[in-house]
């Protein structure tokens, strides 16, 4: 082998060092961003020249203007408007306290003439806390008798109905099960907390009792409103799925430190009863929404995970949020760098489709599917063309590079949301359906046995279809606990309709 040839063969390599070189280094900014850094994903920090693709007035900025004085900024403080407290207090019930002088000391000092009032000075309004009471209640039953009956030898006796109980042969109310589910569901409260908080108020009542009362009311009363729901989603047209990891112990053939998974499918933004329906499963494979969805024929909108492929007879659209996220987790360090400008760029299409998405929320299907053809087809164009041109330069392995081949690989699904007007952009509203429960992961962080994550599905279940009809969610879970039992819905059904969270007397006793 000649000099030349060998110079060749080092250069060569030496050019592959430096490019092994610059990915190992992104990585590693990659992780400590991820690590350390805000999980944020705004991009109000990034130069107007990077994001300023569609937009003429941002380009005309001058980027070397001068800093805002104080006064400028003191302009954008949130301003105080007449009758602000009164409008955040109108729902409060309101007491009136006159401080007054004690008879004792009605007299004038000057001449001991007795006085008297001539008129009220408002001073100020305060906010009071009374904390929780718990009281006892013990049920006696009436009886009654037929004296006339009596006295022909023909007794006649009668006892009065009692409401039924929520968890059988327990002291659970149905507002102490309601509260200690709000508690933990809602609040992120988890039962050995709310042990400690039950001892404050007298009461010794344990965490494993709560678990049995949740496990024992979400199986007999909230299992039957949730499969109902799950029949409903099927009906529907456009749906939303999302999936996140859940540690549960004590489950058959399997060590407690394996991730299983909790499903939640929502219904579309535009459907006339939202449902959010949450699903335990021992793990992620394509199998279980494929058994879950059985039957639904429609736009499911997800992000690119590829069991839901299994799934047949689906339109699936993606998510430009998550496509979006790539790009900003492609963006160095310094965001003002040149190697920021491509990734900022991609950021720019996503931003303009998400501004153009504000202005068609409150157009009807039809005219919000001619809109995104008109105004955001050719943005569209522009990004695969952006794409195609661009990528070629991009380092390969990269996470710029991997955005590109993410977008590409998909680009049909990303696309699929342009063909019916109820389609959603993103898969947000999964996200954020699916977020509660992330956020009650980080403080009781598993669920004790398969039976309790299924329990904690059916109430989250419930919980979040009650925000999304815009119940008060402890209102509800009382209000199907206190009239639920004792409705024969195994013999009639259709009894049932009347406690989804959409019915009429639901939403009247539970806003």
């Amino acid at each position: 082998m000649s000099a030349t040839e060998q110079v060749k063969i080092l250069e060569k390599r030496i050019c592959e060092l430096e490019l092994e070189n610059k990915r190992l280094h992104d990585s590693v900014e990659y992780l400590t961003k991820k690590l350390f850094g805000r999980s944020s994903e705004k991009t109000s920090s990034l130069s107007l020249g990077q994001m300023s693709l569609f937009d003429e007035a941002e380009t005309t900025t001058d980027p070397l203007a001068p800093e805002p004085t104080l006064k400028e900024v003191d302009d954008y403080r949130r301003k105080k408007f007449k009758g602000q407290r009164k409008e955040l207090l109108k729902d409060i019930p309101r007491v009136k306290r006159l401080c007054t002088l004690v008879k004792e000391d009605r007299f004038c000092e000057a001449c001991n003439t007795p006085l008297v009032p001539v008129g009220e000075e408002f001073i100020r309004t305060e906010i009071e806390f009374i904390p929780a009471q718990v009281r006892v209640i013990d049920y006696y039953r009436e009886t009654f008798e037929c004296r006339t009956c009596r006295k022909k030898g023909q007794p006649y006796m009668e006892k009065s109905p009692m409401p039924y109980p929520v968890v059988q042969h327990s002291m659970a109310s149905p507002s102490t099960v309601a509260w200690v589910m709000h508690q933990k569901f809602v609040n992120a409260l988890p039962l050995y907390r709310q042990e400690k908080e039950w001892k404050t108020l007298s009461v010794n009542l344990s965490r494993a009792t709560m678990a049995n009362w949740i496990i024992a009311a979400s199986r007999d009363w909230l299992a039957p409103l949730v499969d109902l729901m799950h029949q409903k989603i099927l009906q529907g047209k456009y749906l939303h799925a999302d999936e996140t990891t859940v540690q549960v112990l004590n489950e058959e053939g399997r060590k407690n430190t394996t991730d299983s998974y909790m499903w939640v499918y929502a219904t579309g933004q535009h459907c006339k009863h939202p449902i959010r329906i949450f699903e335990y499963q021992p793990g992620r494979s394509g199998k279980y929404p494929q058994k879950f969805l059985k039957g639904f024929k429609g736009y499911l909108h997800t992000d690119a995970y590829s069991g839901y492929k299994k799934i047949p007879g689906i339109i699936r659209c993606l998510c430009w949020t998550h496509l979006r996220r790539n790009f900003v987790d492609a963006l160095p360090k310094d965001i003002h760098s040149p190697e920021a400008t491509l990734p900022s760029q991609g950021i720019s299409f996503c931003n303009k489709l998400f501004e153009i998405e504000k202005t068609l929320e409150n157009l009807s299907s039809e005219q919000r599917k001619s809109e995104r053809l008109k105004q955001e087809k050719p943005v569209l164009d522009a990004f695969w063309a952006w794409i195609d041109s661009t990528r070629g330069k991009v380092l390969p392995k990269s996470k710029l590079s991997e955005a590109f081949i993410y977008a590409l690989n998909h680009k049909e699904e990303f696309m699929n949301y342009l063909k019916d007007g109820n389609c959603s952009i993103s898969n947000n509203l999964a996200e954020n359906s699916i977020r509660p429960f992330t956020i009650g992961r980080k403080n009781w962080l598993f669920s004790g046995s398969p039976k309790g994550a299924s329990a904690s599905a059916a109430v989250y279940s419930i919980i979040e279809s009650a925000k999304a009809n815009g119940l008060n969610p402890y209102k509800y879970l009382n209000f199907i606990f206190k009239e639920l039992p004792g409705v024969q819905f195994g013999q009639h059904p259709e009894f049932l309709e009347d406690y989804l969270p959409w019915s009429p007397e639901v939403q009247e006793a539970c806003k």
